[in-house]
């Protein structure tokens, strides 16, 4: 591939690149660039959104450059303060690593396992002594610390910032001195901090990296950015039909947007809207389980909704007591919750689904929001045309 080939490829989904000029530089050098993602694993599983920056990666790798993913088992005991009103609880060490071991393999079904350089940045901080800190302390200053947009919202706010929050883009930046990064990719969240390191490599007299900032994925309503928090995710170890009945929940127009962010494609104008959600949703299962996987997916959902044989299908299961006594209003939010991890107001439940007729147990219409809800086990209470649980 040509150097500008190789550029646009590179280049294509990001948010912004700081510089393109630098990076089409750096590619004519002819070597293996190394190119830097810290990832800090507060928690055991991902998303489909701590994907995006991953694929990108894997494209790197692709093209013959060295990717290093940094494990912040340091870094993830004092907590990312981007984005965030407080600071963040505390993890152990312990909690760290093992959220680490489910986090790698998760990751690994994504980037090449034997093309992957795996650091841990504890192995340069936990030798630190404090007087080593000082002074890389003193290469910043407060002001510009507060320059950020959530340490200055905060401040103005009256809120507190913790002292140690403030030592976290720093440390994020000593990273890539250490691990000496030509380029480092990041969400567009992550701006400050990854510039952060190109001030400290100037500093160390080496070449600064190039700022790659990948967008942050739209979770299932297609607004809030994907988190568990909003309960709009999906998860690369849920389930293959579980996994694929979410992707088939989108809009159109968000449609497009996994299929540029996600697999780094664009979607067939010339194919139908529903046959390329289909296509998009087999190859995510596929990708993250295997082929098989994705066409018996495929062929489950065909089942349920195109051929509406419900009976066969194998639905999510839902114990009927669990919703006995709810009022309808309640039994549907409490099932798009729990059985497919999505958040409704009452509001838009009953707008877009109750009074619709689109809520139906065993195909009876249950239009009335308040009505107390009476299930039994084996029946099956449908929601939408998309979704629709087993009672058990």
């Amino acid at each position: 591939m040509s150097h500008d080939d190789a550029l646009a490829q590179l280049v294509g989904g990001t948010a912004k690149v700081l510089s393109e000029k630098e990076l089409a530089e750096k590619l004519k050098e002819g070597r293996p660039l190394r190119i830097k993602l810290g990832v800090d694993p507060t928690a055991p599983d991902i998303h489909f959104g701590h994907t995006v920056p991953l694929e990108k990666l894997r494209q790197f790798q692709e093209l013959g450059h060295q990717a290093v993913l940094i494990i912040g088992d340091f870094t993830a005991t004092v907590g990312d303060p981007t984005g965030r009103s407080t600071a963040r609880p505390p993890l152990t060490r312990e909690e760290v690593l093992a959220n680490a071991e489910t986090y790698t393999e998760q990751a690994f079904k994504i980037l090449d396992r034997e093309k992957t350089e795996v650091v841990f940045n504890g192995e340069w901080f936990r030798t630190m002594t404090y007087e080593e800190v000082l002074k890389l302390n003193a290469r910043v200053t407060m002001q510009q610390m507060l320059q950020r947009e959530d340490f200055k919202e905060r401040v103005a706010k009256g809120q507190e910032v913790r002292l140690h929050e403030i030592q976290y883009p720093i440390m994020q930046g000593w990273d890539s001195v250490e691990v000496r990064s030509d380029v480092e990719i990041g969400g567009t969240d992550q701006l400050f901090n990854i510039l952060v390191g190109r001030d400290l490599q100037k500093e160390e007299g080496m070449p600064q990296q190039v700022v790659m900032l990948m967008p942050l994925l739209e979770g299932l309503d297609g607004v809030k950015k994907m988190s568990k928090s909003s309960h709009n995710y999906i998860g690369v170890s849920e389930a293959p039909g579980e996994m694929y009945g979410k992707l088939m929940s989108v809009s159109d127009d968000l449609m497009d947007r996994y299929y540029l962010l996600l697999l780094g494609e664009a979607r067939d104008a010339s194919s139908h809207p529903m046959e390329a959600k289909k296509a998009l949703a087999q190859k995510l299962v596929s990708r993250y389980h295997d082929d098989a996987a994705g066409e018996a997916a495929r062929a489950d959902w065909d089942l349920r909704f195109s051929k509406r044989d419900l009976n066969a299908a194998d639905l999510p299961e839902l114990a009927a007591a669990d919703l006995n006594g709810k009022t309808i209003t309640e039994v549907a939010a409490y099932v798009f919750k729990e059985a497919f991890s999505m958040e409704k107001s009452n509001g838009e439940l009953r707008k877009q689904f109750i009074t619709t007729g689109a809520v139906q147990l065993e195909g009876e219409k249950l239009s009335d929001p308040q009505a107390v809800f009476a299930g039994e086990a084996g029946q099956i209470l449908r929601l939408s045309k998309k979704q629709s649980v087993r009672l058990s």
